[in-house]
């Protein structure tokens, strides 16, 4: 065998090997994203406790809405938890599936929670209300820098009273 061969050999196993080390760190890099996210849910969104929400969420946070994006840091997200909390007192989230690409996690969530207070407009209803939701976060040095998603909501509050039909009920 000629050194040519070994060379090629060598060069060979010396790019596999960056290659691995390439994947395995962009790996554990998502899947500390999807810590991120899940520890966010469970420790801040589940309890209500604030106090540690700058480990989760960036100063430059914003919300993405029907195409819009709402800067609201951190002020803004602790908001956010507060009035989820005053509407639905005892709210928990199971993350169902994540899913993660780069600086990206996508969770499915279900969430279930008493509406006991006042929720985007809607009196409360005393129901206990169970939703699905898809909520798309970017997570950068991590923390929680975007968050976008979508909600199954309109069927459960239907079935709560929150809404109803038009018409519904006239003759």
């Amino acid at each position: 065998m000629t050194i040519t061969f070994w060379l090629r050999l060598l060069a060979i196993f010396t790019v596999s090997s960056v290659l691995a080390g390439c994947s395995r760190d962009a790996d554990d890099g998502v899947e500390m994203n999807k810590t991120v996210v899940r520890r966010y849910i469970e420790e801040v969104i589940n309890t209500g406790d604030v106090d540690n929400l700058a480990a989760f969420i960036s100063p430059d946070y914003v919300e993405l809405y029907q195409n819009t994006v709402h800067p609201i840091g951190l002020e803004g997200a602790k908001e956010h938890v507060f009035g989820v909390r005053r509407a639905f007192p005892d709210l928990h989230v199971t993350v169902e599936q994540q899913i993660g690409e780069g600086n990206w996690v996508v969770t499915r969530i279900t969430a279930r929670g008493t509406h006991q207070g006042e929720w985007l407009g809607m009196a409360p209803t005393g129901r206990l209300l169970e939703f699905t939701s898809v909520n798309i976060d970017k997570v950068i040095d991590g923390r929680i820098v975007e968050h976008g998603g979508a909600a199954n909501l309109f069927a459960p509050l239907l079935e709560a009273g929150a809404i109803r039909v038009v018409g519904e009920g006239k003759e």
